[in-house]
């Protein structure tokens, strides 16, 4: 049976290559890509609000259940870029948050060899957090076919946890292990494989919008303020007493 790759590792054929290109050319035609991988977000949009809803009502529910976000590569840092966000956005507690990444932490900033398919290390992982029940993790994976991930998940699945898987491929494997699954078909990229480019851009999107809109259900945003706000330094000082003050001055505009 022919192996069919996932459109993320095919080139872009509305345009010509990006290096036989103008550098005006080239930034139009990303600029415009990058609009289409916004696109994909927006088509999703059922999806992701349902994952929004299922991830408000387990984390709720579980007080002490974590929130886990699990990828390989540039999805594993696209994960870790959202989610090391939460705690001085949100004062999201440190204790329910983590991150599953194929090569450990090292592979933040290095790329490590063969990472992506070490399923051994994806079982080992689930066992050493201690992955259950109470527990959200998301998936990231832009083939939607990495092994780690994919195993990841699996395990977490058959650990009764609230799995959301993420693919950029309609058939993507993780698709399989996901208790809510999201699509954000976003197909050819202008570097053929460079899932970095328009496969990550829609994922960030995402992301943001799922955590985002969490926290903001979770009480962590009040009328359209940062009111949990972690100050740790002189400018975040001024800043929460000015979003404190508008806060007031809206409540009481409101009574």
């Amino acid at each position: 049976m022919k192996n069919i790759l996932p459109k993320s590792e095919l080139l872009l054929k509305k345009s010509r290559p990006i290096d036989k290109l103008s550098t005006d050319e080239a930034i139009f035609l990303m600029a415009d890509e990058q609009q289409n991988a916004a696109l994909e977000v927006k088509k999703a949009s059922k999806s992701i609000e349902h994952a929004i809803n299922q991830i408000y009502k387990h984390l709720s529910l579980y007080k002490k259940g974590r929130l886990i976000y699990v990828g390989a590569g540039t999805s594993g840092r696209i994960g870790v870029q959202d989610g090391v966000e939460l705690f001085p956005t949100f004062n999201w507690p440190l204790g329910r948050l983590d991150f599953i990444i194929a090569g450990g932490n090292k592979a933040i900033i290095k790329a490590i060899e063969n990472a992506e398919d070490d399923i051994k290390y994806a079982v080992d992982e689930v066992k050493r957090k201690s992955i259950n029940y109470t527990d959200v993790i998301i998936g990231l994976a832009a083939s939607g076919d990495t092994p780690f991930t994919c195993k990841v998940l699996e395990e977490s699945l058959n650990k009764q946890a609230l799995t959301i898987a993420i693919s950029n491929n309609p058939n993507g494997k993780i698709l399989n292990f996901g208790k809510v699954k999201i699509i954000l078909d976003t197909k050819e990229e202008v570097v053929a494989g460079s899932t970095r480019l328009k496969a990550g851009t829609a994922q960030k999107i995402c992301l943001n919008i799922i955590s985002t809109i969490v926290m903001a259900k979770m009480g962590r945003v009040k009328n359209g303020y940062m009111n949990e706000l972690v100050v740790t330094n002189e400018k975040l000082r001024q800043r929460k007493k000015k979003i404190d003050k508008e806060i007031k001055k809206l409540d009481f505009e409101k009574d």
